[in-house]
């Protein structure tokens, strides 16, 4: 039984080794995993969690170098699909610290994390997992979409994560998003998102208003980030306001990640709901400040460590 399997996008983030330079101008790159939701497992991983991480890639050679960097973290890589059809996509952005980061994506009309299919899943073991995380972006077209209710369908059991990554250029609208938000938000139990997503999923961007529509959507747990002014969270019994923890930010683009490999472990262990989130909030951060994203991934100690140094 896994701890925690995750299901979405892959690819090769291929990120500028100066900073403050916009890519006409950049000279060297590095290249490394990336995908929130594989990113997302290789966090959990890092937690000692075993996880492994639904997806697709090219028969190419960043295909190749992502399987190889998969299993390098300790993530199982069995139910990564190799579509011979489609190139691995690859991800370019700019980092102008501390909050401006673009991202370009390179993804072709139908890349292949959006090719999977219902019948090439193995249904029992989604089931069984202690935790399942999906994202918006996995339902942007089909027959992922398809899939992931397949999957979605088998969850009696454990946790279920929404996170409502959101991304423009991979929808045709954001009223499209929102509906298929609204379709498979009552198969989640906890549901995460900035402003932003929240907005495009129950159409309010305040926070405890936009968390009280998630709890009434279905979730047991709603998790809105708030930036520069942290993290809220509400249940039915409790909600807690936990601020940001103070770093250098090099790169903010692989804290959403951490956040949630350490969500799951909190959620996993039963921690209560603050603890949770001042836990993931400082996974988030320790990120922020180093320029890779899988790469990054802080162990549980090194989050404690950091945290050690946070005031209430």
């Amino acid at each position: 039984m896994y701890d925690l399997i995750t299901i979405g996008r892959c690819g090769v983030d291929v990120y500028p080794l100066q900073t403050g330079v916009g890519l006409a101008d950049v000279e060297t790159f590095g290249k490394f995993l990336g995908g929130s939701p594989t990113n997302v497992a290789v966090a959990a991983a890092r937690h000692g969690l075993r996880s492994a991480v639904i997806t697709g890639v090219g028969d190419d050679p960043f295909g190749e170098y992502v399987r190889r960097a998969i299993r390098g973290f300790g993530v199982d890589d069995r139910y990564v699909a190799t579509y011979p059809e489609a190139p691995t996509p690859v991800t370019f952005c700019e980092i102008f610290p501390p909050d401006h980061f673009p991202i370009y994506f390179y993804r072709g009309e139908h890349p292949p994390d959006l090719r999977l299919t219902a019948g090439s899943l193995d249904l029992e073991a989604i089931g069984a997992a202690r935790m399942f995380w999906f994202s918006l972006t996995g339902l942007s077209k089909e027959p992922s979409a398809e899939a992931h209710a397949a999957a979605l369908a088998v969850r009696n059991d454990g946790w279920t994560v929404f996170d409502l990554d959101y991304r423009a250029s991979l929808w045709p609208s954001q009223e499209a998003a929102r509906a298929m938000a609204a379709r498979m938000l009552p198969h989640a139990n906890v549901a995460v998102g900035n402003l932003e997503e929240v907005e495009t999923a129950v159409g309010v961007r305040e926070p405890e208003a936009a968390a009280e529509a998630l709890l009434a959507a279905g979730a047991r747990v709603a998790i809105v980030k708030l930036g520069p002014e942290g993290v809220y969270a509400r249940t039915r019994e409790e909600s807690c306001l936990v601020k940001p923890v103070e770093v250098s930010v090099v790169n903010g683009i692989g804290a959403g990640d951490a956040f949630g490999g350490a969500l799951c472990l909190g959620l996993l262990n039963g921690w209560p709901l603050e603890r949770v989130i001042r836990f993931a909030n400082a996974a988030g951060a320790f990120v922020a400040a180093r320029l890779a994203c899988a790469d990054a991934m802080p162990s549980t100690a090194e989050v404690e460590e950091l945290l050690k140094g946070v005031t209430s």
